[in-house]
């Protein structure tokens, strides 16, 4: 089934977002192709359980709530001064030939419809450059969504022999009426014997449509830690992908999500080993409440070529509430003897033995579930090194499970708060 394209997507408006960017032709062309290619495309593939197709966007009304050309947001993006981190219009300005060889090399703009479309209407992004043999941190950038929609991209570069942590944030800025769309999507380059660690933390309005593909490529003896952390959006659906394509390269993938209401994450991660002695570490925990959903789908695909690989996959999902549902679908494909791989995924609800010991001990109920989630995380916390992106995962899994304060009303004048006698 392929998609038709909306009719408030022109060439003139992809057109006047390329010459805002003051960008040049082989960009604006690259943009022209993608909008073309969205009548031929499929939406990203739909995960499948036993019984059930999870998340098809097709029947999403794209053309109610994406306006390419009235794009706003409050950006910060920081970074120490032996790091280049750029908004998309310098990097443009100052780094063309980089930009040019290692822009869509990761994650080709036609693999979906809604990468072909990200690419034909970005209007915002950030280019992170690492020079060779520079060990940096602290890079970070904040987004704020102040409009209908959003297409956000990143391209992070970091040469041979160097280091980079980068923390990035996305919320909700200005509240708006109705639905919004983001799209966010990253490609990572990791030269020979270099480190990239990239923390993602989404908590969007529960009106947004959320889509993000992270993808990295890492060469020899380089290594692409991700740490995505989901607490807002509607719906998201979100991929965090590593290509290992260089012997001894190495990747892990941590996530931690949180549904409540009726919110719905569609959550894979996927590795690709493609030379020898490369190692994969996924790990993933999620809990949902009311009636949220989840899915999740985790991919270790070993070549022919990945002599001496381990890979490992772990993902657990706890439900608080009878009405939520949750599938989860780890996946190994194995074209290599010479391999040591597991899977496992996990779906239940609070164990009533834990509460019941806990309860009878004198801590009440609703606190003694909020220990038992907040301890559910820990191992997936225990993975991030980065104190401050742990601390503000912490604190929004918090928020989420003390939930708003109940307001006693006051008593009407005249009238006793114990009733009239």
């Amino acid at each position: 089934m392929s998609t038709r394209v909306h009719a408030n997507l022109t060439d003139e408006q992809v057109r006047e977002i390329s010459e805002r960017l003051d960008e040049p032709e082989w960009l604006l062309e690259t943009r022209l192709e993608a909008l073309d290619a969205l009548a031929d495309l499929e939406m990203p593939d739909v995960i499948r359980t036993p019984g059930r197709d999870w998340t098809n966007l097709y029947n999403l009304d794209f053309e109610s709530f994406v306006d390419p050309l009235e794009a706003a947001e409050d950006k910060d993006q920081v970074g120490p001064e032996e790091v280049e981190v750029l908004p998309i219009a310098e990097a443009i300005a100052e780094h063309e030939d980089l930009l040019r060889e290692h822009f869509g090399s990761v994650i080709d703009p036609k693999e979906n419809y809604l990468t072909a479309l990200a690419t034909a209407l970005f209007s915002t992004g950030t280019v992170i450059y690492v020079p060779e043999g520079v060990a940096a941190e602290d890079v970070t950038i904040r987004t704020g969504m102040n409009s209908r929609s959003l297409f956000n991209y990143t391209l992070v570069i970091a040469e041979e022999s160097s280091s980079i942590t980068i923390l990035e944030r996305q919320e909700t800025g200005e509240e708006l009426e109705g639905e919004r769309y983001y799209s966010g999507i990253v490609e990572v380059v990791a030269g020979e014997n270099s480190s990239v660690q990239y923390g993602s933390l989404q908590n969007l309005s529960e009106e947004t449509y959320h889509y993000s593909l992270k993808r990295g490529q890492a060469d020899t003896y380089g290594s692409i830690d991700w740490i995505e952390g989901n607490i807002g959006s509607r719906l998201t659906k979100s991929g965090v992908e590593t290509d290992l394509d260089g012997e001894g390269s190495e990747t892990r993938i941590v996530g931690a999500f949180f549904g409540h209401d009726d919110q719905h994450f569609d959550i894979a991660s996927r590795v690709w080993h493609n030379a020898e002695h490369t190692t994969a570490d996924l790990v993933t925990r999620g809990v949902l409440d009311d009636v949220a959903r989840s899915v999740y789908e985790g991919v270790q695909d070993v070549g022919s070529e990945a002599w001496d690989t381990n890979s490992y996959q772990r993902e657990n999902t706890l439900m608080l509430s009878d009405e939520s549902e949750a599938d989860a679908s780890p996946k190994l494909i194995i074209n290599n003897h010479d391999t040591e791989a597991s899977h496992a995924a996990t779906v239940g609800q609070v164990d009533q033995q834990d509460l019941f010991y806990m309860t009878s001990r004198g801590v009440d109920e609703r606190r003694a579930k909020n220990m038992l989630v907040e301890g559910f995380f820990v191992p997936v916390l225990a993975e991030i090194a980065v104190a401050e992106f742990r601390d503000d995962i912490e604190g929004l899994i918090r928020e989420r499970l003390e939930g708003p304060v109940p307001v006693t009303p006051l008593p009407n004048k005249g009238e006793s708060s114990e009733g009239t006698a």
